[in-house]
């Protein structure tokens, strides 16, 4: 991790609640003015945009908020129309929905359209993401790899991300398709790495001091490789099955937190709690 993490992100391991409580939406609601700022809708995972955004539209709408757009980036020359690039401007919270996480990468990465998201989050504006929103969040992401299956040495496929928090890869859909031994895996190769594996209905709130608070109704998988002490990671042999010894797993629920720095958990923090609730 930097010694600081810009801005404040929600990152959600998808399927989150849209229709009950809605708890991890409504804390995305709260972190602007519902009568006077904008929320953007970036579709640029979906090959369904319109439909993505009529749904999560709705949903913001019934949760107060006045000020709803879409940014609709289909094409590489979208990402460098000034009025993409001025929607983000006059933006608050931008929040992509899922689908393929390359696809924002690719369409977005290295135009003046990935400046602004990086300035919106530098400057203290709200990044949330759900699913590939959520994958693309870091400065390394999975792109690729096996469900459901004991690890091995080199069967995924990373890529690199948006970059607006350093030094951790995220998976979503988590325990729901059975990917704990494809973040094994990515944390193999670079043990320097945090991994974090988020449920559905679940996510992190990440603050500009580094801190993540898990909400939402499944658990946060946070995997520490920085004490492997043997791994058989190479690429020669590279079907093998992964060894490794001595990686620290922490499973947080809601209301548990993480200091993404120290890569240590704790249960409270009264202040962090009142300051982002």
């Amino acid at each position: 991790m930097s010694e600081k993490v810009s801005g404040n992100l929600i990152i959600i391991g998808g399927a989150e609640d849209k229709e009950g409580d809605k708890e991890i939406l409504k804390r995305v609601a709260k972190y602007i003015d519902p009568e006077k700022e904008k929320l953007i809708i970036a579709t640029i995972a979906t090959e369904y945009p319109e439909k993505s955004y009529q749904n999560y539209k709705n949903v913001f709408s019934n949760l107060g908020i006045k000020n709803i757009d879409k940014l609709d980036i289909s094409t590489r020359e979208d990402a460098f129309d000034n009025k993409n690039v001025e929607l983000i401007n006059n933006s608050n919270l931008l929040f992509f929905t899922g689908g393929d996480q390359l696809r924002i990468t690719s369409m977005i990465g290295g135009s003046p359209v990935y400046d602004a998201v990086k300035e919106l989050c530098a400057n203290g504006g709200l990044i949330a993401g759900t699913s590939a929103g959520a994958s693309v969040m870091s400065d390394t992401m999975i792109v690729q790899g096996e469900d459901d299956e004991s690890p091995h040495k080199c069967t995924l496929k990373m890529s690199p991300g948006l970059g607006l928090v350093n030094n951790i890869i995220i998976d979503q859909h988590f325990a729901q398709r059975g990917r704990i031994g494809r973040l094994l895996t990515a944390i193999a190769q670079n043990p320097e790495v945090l991994g974090v594996g988020i449920d559905e209905d679940t996510a992190i709130v990440v603050s500009d001091k580094g801190t993540a608070e898990v909400i939402g109704s499944g658990a946060v998988y946070f995997i520490d490789g920085s004490s492997i002490d043997y791994s058989n990671v190479s690429e020669q042999y590279s079907d093998e099955v992964l060894s490794m010894f001595n990686v620290k797993l922490h499973v947080l629920k809601e209301g548990n937190r993480f200091n993404l720095l120290d890569k240590v958990p704790f249960e409270e923090d009264k202040d962090f709690y009142e300051n982002h609730k």
